[in-house]
């Protein structure tokens, strides 16, 4: 029975106490899943063929669609032929942004090599922490960050060099591409990709996405299509689910897609004006970034489209970017690496209006909200932990049964461990954590990660890492540290410390020292307490 108020619709089964998809079915069916079939095949299966397809931001060099289909059937070739790579490989990448990237992927996972992404600002104790995850035979990076590789089976592959552009215009190659004998088949089932994520339970975990996780986040995302000819920017790194899966969208879609090596404010305004951009992906601090500094005398009139994700935005400043941008939806979706990315959004201007929510749920997914304390699913307005099932569910955690098994249940239904509840109408709305991450400009800190790490060194005793409030990176680091009697080191020195180990999103802002941490009575730290004190400490420090 679902649940009903006059024309509307939660989506609510009060039976079987789940919100099915408000979503009409996509206009192009999801393929059988025992065809043997590669996200790189079904790309190439919707792709608009007309139109430049890459853009590079900074200097303008453009791929047209020919190009760009004819750089992953060659290179896709002399991974295989001249590099020796095969099926369930897994290919190790570090490298911002570039239009070599999209490429790579496209060719890597074209052969059955599994693409497993990184952080270029990763630090090496890092990357080797994410290469014994992943377990990569050979990495792609740049001559900026092949230093932080460790040996692997082949030699490093730089993406800037004399050796990738061979691989990219060998033409020799491009025959074998097409005989039949030596044609790779890839299964839907089969491992597509590890992104790195700190997961619902700590510590970084490989998060295993199948091709069919990703064919499916591309079936359904078709209802995102539009009539007019889009130019999509994105500003999101293409190692995060969100810039990973948008920069392949955008090839399927035939969307033109502009890319930025490295951001920078002022080149992103000046390649909205420039190339006329329609859709602008960003994470939240960027679009504080826009409110404060809406124009800067560039001309922003073909902007049509803002997607926010990677963490929530607050509702004062959707509202405040409404006022300045009137003509701008703005458009929030929810997911997770564990969820191929968004598992909700809002589609069309009406939803975009709707104030706080992250949109609704994807077709042919469902979901629950479920009371933390008695485990039963909840109805409309009622606040509990968010569940969800369906084709865009992870595999699970490479090598990490116990992470896998405390996230997804024996039945496919896996726990996200946030608060969230759904309105009357399916549309979903985020409150808080129930899980401990940090979001820090959209990049997930987990405070167990950098307790270790401070914990790790002789003058500490103990720790406990929390979220502060920052209105441009949303949530930042801060610690309370216990230090061993007899020691003298201060905040910067701690700082400094954890800054050479970890990338510089995961830095600590603030380092407070205590002689003890408060932890309830079976020795859970009792981290809202700290947060009330960090919050007292910097007013105090105000007056």
């Amino acid at each position: 029975m679902v649940i009903k108020d006059g024309n509307r619709s939660s989506g609510f089964d009060y039976q079987t106490q789940t919100y099915h998809s408000l979503r009409p079915p996509p206009p192009a069916q999801l393929p059988h899943e025992t065809t043997p079939l590669s996200i790189t095949d079904y790309v190439f299966t919707l792709c608009n063929k007309n139109g430049r397809f890459l853009v590079d931001a900074a200097s303008g060099h453009c791929l047209s669609f020919s190009q760009l289909e004819s750089y992953i059937t060659t290179l896709s070739s002399s991974l295989r032929l001249c590099i020796g790579l095969s099926p369930g490989d897994t290919a190790f990448v570090l490298s911002p942004n570039s239009l070599h990237v999209p490429l790579l992927y496209l060719s890597l996972l074209a052969i059955g090599v599994i693409v497993s992404p990184s952080n270029p600002a990763s630090s090496i104790s890092e990357v080797s922490s994410q290469v014994q995850l992943s377990s990569p035979v050979i990495a792609f990076a740049t001559s900026d960050t092949a230093h932080k590789l460790p040996s692997l089976r082949y030699p490093p592959i730089l993406l800037d060099s004399p050796e990738f552009e061979s691989l990219l215009s060998t033409p020799t190659l491009r025959d074998c591409q097409h005989n039949n004998q030596d044609r790779v088949v890839v299964r839907q089932s089969d491992t597509a990709a590890v992104l790195y994520s700190s997961g619902t339970t700590g510590r970084v975990k490989g998060v295993a996405l199948t091709h069919r996780n990703l064919i499916s986040s591309l079936n359904g995302a078709i209802i995102l299509l539009q009539d007019r000819r889009v130019v999509a920017m994105c500003t999101v790194p293409f190692f995060h689910v969100y810039g990973f899966l948008y920069c392949i969208r955008c090839v399927a879609f035939g969307e033109s897609l502009v890319v930025m090596n490295r951001f920078n404010f002022d080149l992103m305004m000046k390649s909205i004006q420039q190339f006329r951009v329609t859709n602008l992906a960003l994470v939240p601090p960027l679009v504080v970034a826009m409110i404060n500094s809406p124009t800067r005398g560039y001309d922003l009139s073909s902007l049509q489209i803002v997607i926010s994700g990677a963490a929530p935005l607050p509702i004062p400043l959707i509202k405040r970017f409404n006022t300045i941008f009137p003509n701008v939806s703005l458009v929030q979706a929810y997911g997770m690496t564990e969820t191929t990315g968004g598992i909700f959004r809002t589609v069309g201007p009406f939803e975009s209006k709707r104030l706080g929510a992250n949109g609704r749920l994807a077709y042919s997914c469902q979901a629950k909200i479920v009371d933390p304390q008695t485990g039963i699913g909840l109805p409309p307005f009622k606040h509990g932990e968010l569940w969800v099932r369906g084709p865009l569910i992870m595999r699970g955690y490479v090598h990490d049964e116990v992470a896998t098994s405390t996230t997804l249940t024996t039945d496919g239904w896996l726990r996200t461990g946030d608060l969230c509840y759904f309105d009357d109408e399916g549309f979903l709305f985020y409150v808080d954590r129930i899980k401990e991450l940090i979001k820090c400009n959209g990049y997930q800190v987990a405070p167990a990660e950098l307790e270790d790490l401070l914990q790790s060194h002789p003058d500490i005793v103990e720790a406990a890492v929390v979220p502060y409030p920052d209105e441009k990176a949303g949530q930042v680091p801060v610690a309370f540290v216990v230090r061993t009697p007899g020691s003298t080191i201060d905040e910067s020195f701690v700082k400094e410390f954890v800054a050479k180990e970890v990338a510089p999103y995961k830095k600590l802002r603030q380092v407070s020292f205590t002689d003890s941490i408060p932890k309830n009575a079976t020795g859970k730290v009792l981290r809202k307490e700290l947060v009330k004190i960090a919050l007292s400490n910097v007013a105090s420090s105000r007056l």
